[in-house]
């Protein structure tokens, strides 16, 4: 809910807002009820120990998101309802992070201060996490288009700069130099208040530029996580964004800063034995945080009136830091982060007790103008006045060398000074450059040195800093630990690492880990004391879209799902691969950070043995690991329509993968053939598919050969099966496993047989496929097998299909039957009458028959037929052999798409490929009508030729 108070720039009040989570899982796990209530801008904590004892508060704005939301199919958090309480990441930017702009570009000075115990959601709030953006970039992004919308009236300059606070020591997060001792010094100015002496300032023109600084900064926050043991709840972080706008018709610059701060989590110190560096750094951060709250509680009782002989702003380098935001020259908002949770009630209290102090402070905001500005027209009005008085002088003759001498010195050094204050904007910008130009680099250099070494990544409870410090390990021995004068050395700090904790050796990419004696190595949750092997990269995870390119027996597009393909990368004979789908991959995910989260607490109750821990997971003992299970590759079609004539077909089919890449060529036949498998010749040809209804068909599937298999080609200790399932068949048949070769030989051949051919089967030969799936096999994996339950055979193992009648056990309603009898007395009674026309009709022919030919030319007229038959049999054999290449160019095609990623140069390929496949497929079809049309118009020629009858 939010609060409906004036706009933020009304008064120069702290505006305040709270914002309740989700429980998380340690939470949830521990059974944990909420404590927190809210009604429009109210919130009430209620003690767990004390029913009867609650505690009501009032802010500004008061944000509900621990319930009633759902997730949408851009993976951003959303109401379940239109109009629901919960609120989202675009809701608080609206009500917060709009007045920080507005204010911004107004030219005042703007503060956004994030406060709440560890965990409790600050981060999310301020960062964000996937597509659920933060306060920040989002203010990044509205920020950067303002200034584009108005670019037309005003010229705006951005500066960022990015530093961080732990140990009361100022660390510059964008800086490449080596870190100072001490930290970077706290300094102050009459004019400019405290700031941070030799800070790094950037200039930049995008918010990509911006959010690429950050991610730099991120960076270097880590490594300082890894040398000092902090992480991301154990240091204040701030951000300062400098908008200097120059509007060209009024004359005026407007320079204000935006002040974006992260404050270090809130924490209790824990009385089960926490280690000394861990002691006295939770002693800096609280002490910190306790300034902090004499400043707010100070300012606070200045605001009602009481008299206050010292703020203790000089306390500690946040505080003067932040002595603009609180009670100076800014506009300031506090958003506080609560856990919901009972068991976090004394943390979550003191959160509101401390944001309720801060809403009482006010500030003094006023318009800056820039001192720079000011300082050139003073310089530009001197120069007018300098001028005045040199022509003055001319005028008057009065020859005063000495006074000319000294007043164009002046004028002479003004002009230098505008010219000097005019080209340092330019200087930062090519700084900017260059440093542009050494990150890409940098990047580039590590892009390469991944390819050619292996490497260990951090981990960190934060998502946002796990994996961004890559520690490479070239060729020969490394030792890790506190040591670095070596030069063969890899230097990590933290609590309890020795001088030198272990070695790593790499030989020819082949790394093993060796622990020394008294330190602690842990592999895959396992303690190692001795030589262990360990396997960079052994697992790369890929998106893919499932069915993407694949369709089902009747050409139509199957439905599509987003899978994950996990691939071993070990050797070309050890390498493996499975399919998960997206749930099994979230599962396993939740089951990694599961046992991340019992070491963290195996480790923090074992304080007097040093660790260190790598993550490499080998699959015979890794408990996340499926078995190796066959893999659907590909499928092809093989449309049926020739059998309905009983014409026999031969085809190479292409086997295509799910996302349309081509797996293999498949060499197959359809054979119809008698009861005992012998094929059918051209005089078994039907003209009208109809003929075969009520009588048996059978034929045979005949799979020949695979070629150029591109899943065997990658790794040769691999195999292939085929898969396919026919009309009604409830289990899908396979052929026998073949291994290790790239173009194997199947030759495997099933007869099926339809005892009494329905209309329901034909309407499926002329109008479907079956559907060919390749299946690839690995070393460990079990062979498909065929299920013969439900199928039914002869003893000659023919397939029964078509079995849709019902038998003679089967119960037959009274009701059903009387009305099929009536049904069939009906049809009765019309074929009797189409009989006796036909009767007649054929009397009549006969008649005409015998006055018009005699004997012999009857005869003759009578064998033409067959003949003709024949001719017309072969005719219509040769058009389906060119329909199923038609129908084949049909299907790619459907199946040719451009990509996501083409830009307007792909699209023209595209499209050029396109033209060209339908101008194939355009000729293809004329062909084929074209000869059938030909073939046809010869055959009635011969017979108009042979008698008269047929014309």
């Amino acid at each position: 809910m939010r609060a409906k108070v004036s706009d933020m720039h009304s008064k120069d009040c702290v505006k305040v807002a709270v914002r309740v989570r989700p429980f998380n899982k340690r939470e949830r796990d521990a059974g944990s009820r909420c404590i927190i209530s809210m009604v429009s801008s109210s919130i009430t904590i209620q003690d767990p120990r004390d029913s009867q004892n609650r505690r009501s508060f009032c802010f500004d704005y008061a944000y509900w998101s621990h319930s009633g939301f759902t997730r949408d199919h851009r993976g951003i958090y959303v109401p379940e309802e239109p109009g629901g309480r919960y609120a989202d990441q675009d809701s608080v930017f609206q009500d917060l992070g709009e007045g920080i702009l507005e204010n911004a570009l107004q030219g005042y000075n703007a503060t956004l201060l994030a406060y709440g115990q560890t965990g409790s959601g600050k981060s999310y709030s301020m960062m964000g996490y996937g597509p659920n953006k933060g306060l920040i970039p989002k203010l990044c992004d509205r920020l950067f288009q303002a200034i584009k919308e108005n670019q037309e009236n005003r010229q705006c300059q951005v500066f960022f700069s990015m530093l961080e606070i732990y140990n009361e020591q100022v660390v510059d997060l964008l800086s490449r130099a080596s870190r100072t001792p001490g930290g970077l010094r706290v300094r102050e100015e009459q004019q400019r208040g405290f700031y941070v002496e030799g800070l790094r300032t950037v200039p930049c023109e995008t918010a990509a530029q911006v959010e690429q600084l950050m991610e730099q900064g991120t960076r270097t926050r880590t490594t300082a996580a890894t040398h000092m043991n902090a992480n991301s709840s154990r240091s204040h972080m701030l951000i300062i964004l400098q908008l200097k706008q120059i509007f060209s018709k009024e004359s005026i610059t407007k320079q204000s800063n935006i002040n974006l701060v992260d404050l270090a989590g809130s924490e209790r110190q824990r009385s089960s034995g926490s280690e000394a560096d861990r002691l006295k750094e939770g002693t800096a951060i609280n002490l910190s945080l306790t300034t902090l709250g004499n400043v707010i509680s100070s300012l606070a009782d200045v605001a009602v009136g009481k008299k206050v002989v010292h703020i203790p702003y000089r306390d500690s380098a946040l505080t003067k830091l932040l002595q603009s935001a609180l009670g100076g020259n800014s506009r300031t908002v506090m958003i506080a982060t609560l856990s919901p949770a009972d068991i976090c009630y004394e943390e979550s209290l003191s959160t509101l007790r401390y944001a309720e102090r801060a809403k009482r402070i006010q500030n003094r905001a006023v318009v800056n103008e820039s001192p720079t500005e000011r300082l050139v027209k003073e310089l530009k009005a001197e120069n007018a006045r300098l001028l005045q008085r040199l022509s003055r002088l001319g005028q008057e003759g009065r020859r005063a060398n000495d006074e000319t001498k000294e007043l164009r010195q002046l004028l002479t050094h003004n002009e230098l000074q505008i010219r000097a204050i005019q080209t340092l904007w330019e200087q930062h910008v090519q700084e900017a450059l260059k440093d542009w130009e050494q990150q890409y680099a940098n990047i580039t250099q590590e892009r390469r040195m991944m390819q050619m070494h292996p490497y260990i990544l951090n981990i960190n409870e934060d998502a946002q800093l796990s994996g961004v410090v890559k520690l490479f390990i070239q060729e020969g021995e490394w030792d890790i630990g506190l040591c670095d004068s070596s030069p063969r050395s890899i230097c990590i700090k933290g609590l309890g690492i020795q001088e030198r904790h272990a070695v790593f050796r790499n030989e020819q990419r082949r790394v093993t880990l060796t622990p020394m004696t008294g330190t602690k190595v842990i592999v895959n949750g396992n303690p190692v004391s001795q030589a262990t092997e360990l396997q960079h990269l052994g697992v790369e995870f890929k998106l893919e879209i499932k069915n993407l390119a694949l369709s089902d027996s009747k050409g139509h597009d199957l439905e599509k799902d987003i899978v994950v393909r996990v691939t071993s990368k070990g050797t070309k004979q050890t390498k493996q691969v499975w399919m998960w789908s997206k749930a099994k991959f979230i599962n396993r995910k939740f089951l990694m950070e599961e046992v991340y989260q019992q070491h963290l607490a195996e480790q923090s109750g074992d304080n007097e043995v040093a660790e260190l821990s790598t993550v490499t997971l080998p699959r015979d003992k890794d408990p996340f690991w499926d078995p190796i299970e066959p893999l659907l590759l590909g499928t092809a079609h093989l449309w049926l329509q020739s059998l309905a004539f009983r014409i026999p077909l031969e085809e190479q089919l292409e086997v295509l993968g799910s996302e349309g890449t081509e797996e293999g060529i498949l060499q197959t036949q359809l054979v119809p053939c008698s009861s005992t498998g012998l094929p059918l010749g051209e005089d078994d040809i039907l003209i009208d598919p109809s003929e075969i209804l009520g009588r048996r068909l059978d034929f045979q599937l005949v799979l020949d050969q695979c070629c150029g298999l591109r899943w065997i080609r990658e790794a040769r200790n691999r195999g292939v099966q085929i898969g396919f399932r026919l009309f009604d068949c409830s289990q899908p048949l396979y052929t026998p496993a073949v291994w290790h070769n790239v173009n194997p030989l199947l030759d495997h051949r099933v007869h099926f047989a339809s005892l009494h051919t329905s209309q329901r089967l034909l309407d499926f030969l002329q109008s479907s496929a079956v559907v060919l799936e390749l299946w690839g096999l690995q070393e460990g994996c079990t062979q498909l097998k065929s299920s013969l339950e439900g199928v039914r055979m002869t003893a000659d193992g023919i397939f029964i299909i078509d079995e849709s009648s019902p038998t003679e056990n089967t119960p037959v309603d009274p009701s059903d039957l009387s009305c099929s009898v009536r049904a069939l007395q009906q049809d009765l009674d019309e074929l009797k009458s189409v009989n006796e026309s036909l009767r007649k009709e054929n009397h009549n022919l006969r008649e005409q028959l015998n006055t018009a030919r005699n004997g012999g030319e009857g005869a003759r007229s009578r064998s033409v037929r067959p003949s003709c038959d024949a001719e017309f049999a072969r005719a219509l054999k040769v058009f389906y052999h060119s329909m199923t290449s038609v129908r084949g160019q049909l299907q790619r095609l459907r199946r040719h798409r451009p990509s996501e990623e083409s830009d307007l140069l792909g699209l023209r390929l595209f499209v050029d490929e396109q033209s060209h496949l339908l101008r194939d497929f355009s000729e293809q079809l004329e062909q084929s009508v074209s000869t059938l049309k030909q073939d046809v118009a010869a055959i009635v020629r011969r017979k108009r030729e042979r008698s008269g009858i047929w014309s």
